[in-house]
């Protein structure tokens, strides 16, 4: 109660706790800094505050205050300190203790334990606007591939109304058939667009087995009318590639994120090359995975740029880019345990951009209950 007085007329709110349990849970609903008397603390006292401190969060180093009896430091004593160490961040203070020295040593605290709790917020301020960004980003990739959309079914769309006109003036039964036959080929075109983007959309919400070549011929469909249209020569190099564990609509997400800026960069007349195949990361303990290479003849990207191309904002787009979608690919990678590596050229005649994505067999973080319950929905 002395203790509390003392505080007290210092301006520093303080209560009086019966048991170390009551301290403990204080501890958890946002204490600033807990004084303990060392002969109130059992070693089954010591593990229990032990557990609980290990729990922190990484931002939180929760400061005890021990008043400690005086005497010389001999075998017992040393033995006390060395049973008291995982305890943390702990401030020893023997008695009989100066009221000033024992006030500061609790304010030192205090702004201590304050600081932590700034990181805290801090943090997750740093969270929210990841996320927002995220959300952004996507409503970004959303809104340019319904534009897209909505242009490539409207070219067919007009073939169609045109065809139908030619039919219904056809002078021969064989005219009308041939203009029925390029319609039906041209709404098929229309449903595949569709099919493609209702794919795009309709993912699930858990991790499960996915070939990534199937999600590159997905993205190739949606492009493939600009392709055309710039005359891009595509150059496919689909090898032996085994499934893996992973969100299908992130990774569709990146790839068409990398394969997009390809195309920008090439602009016309160009060639884009894909390669995907069964690897290993010999950089990391050999570990097995598939490699996902994208490499376009484009312009290249300046050095000073490239050393900060997986940052938030960057762009090598100027004010028509957001700067968010390389960052959010590498975030999707390295969420997926893999990596993302990019080499770039722009010195003539080999200019040129080439990206290389490493995804594992196996996400090895995970548990193995989690693997068992995706392979059980994959099947």
């Amino acid at each position: 109660m002395l203790i509390c007085n003392l505080l007290a007329s210092k301006g520093i709110s303080c209560s009086n706790l019966p048991t170390v349990e009551i301290a403990r849970l204080e501890l958890k609903m946002g204490a600033g800094v807990v004084v303990l008397a060392e002969e109130g603390l059992t070693p089954t006292d010591i593990a229990e505050w032990a557990a609980q401190i290990s729990e922190q969060p990484s931002w939180s180093d929760f400061p005890l205050i021990l008043l400690t009896v005086s005497g010389e430091v001999d075998r017992e004593s040393q033995r006390k300190m060395l049973a008291l160490q995982p305890l943390g961040n702990l401030v020893l203070l023997e008695r009989p203790v100066r009221p000033e020295t024992f006030v500061s040593t609790v304010q030192a605290a205090l702004r201590s334990r304050l600081r932590q709790y700034q990181m805290r917020d801090f943090l997750n301020e740093i969270r929210a606007t990841e996320e927002a960004l995220r959300k952004s980003e996507k409503l970004v990739v959303a809104g340019r591939l319904a534009a897209s959309i909505a242009h490539e079914i409207n070219n067919p769309l007009e073939s169609v109304t045109n065809l139908f006109y030619l039919i219904g003036t056809s002078t021969s039964l064989e005219d009308a058939k041939k203009h029925t036959e390029v319609a039906e080929r041209e709404l098929a075109r229309v449903s595949q667009i569709v099919t493609q983007m209702l794919r795009f959309y309709r993912e699930p919400s858990k991790p499960a087995y996915v070939q990534i070549r199937e999600i590159l011929d997905s993205a190739l469909t949606l492009y493939e009318p600009r392709l055309t249209h710039a005359e891009i020569v595509i150059e496919r190099d689909f090898r032996e590639c085994s499934p893996i564990l992973a969100m299908a609509g992130e990774l569709r997400q990146v790839i068409l994120n990398l394969i997009g800026n390809a195309l920008d960069a090439i602009g016309r007349g160009g060639t884009l090359k894909l390669r995907v195949t069964n690897t290993h990361e010999h950089s990391n303990g050999s570990r097995p995975g598939i490699r996902l290479t994208i490499a376009d003849t484009g312009s290249g990207i300046e050095p000073e740029i490239r050393k900060s191309l997986f940052e938030p904002f960057v762009s090598t787009k100027g004010n028509m880019g957001t700067g968010l979608g390389l960052w959010i690919s590498s975030e999707i990678i390295r969420k997926h345990g893999g990596t993302i590596q990019v080499k770039s050229s722009v010195l003539p005649p080999s200019t040129g951009t080439v990206f290389s994505v490493f995804l594992p067999l196996t996400r090895t973080d995970l548990p193995a209950s989690a693997l068992k319950e995706y392979e059980l929905s994959d099947a």
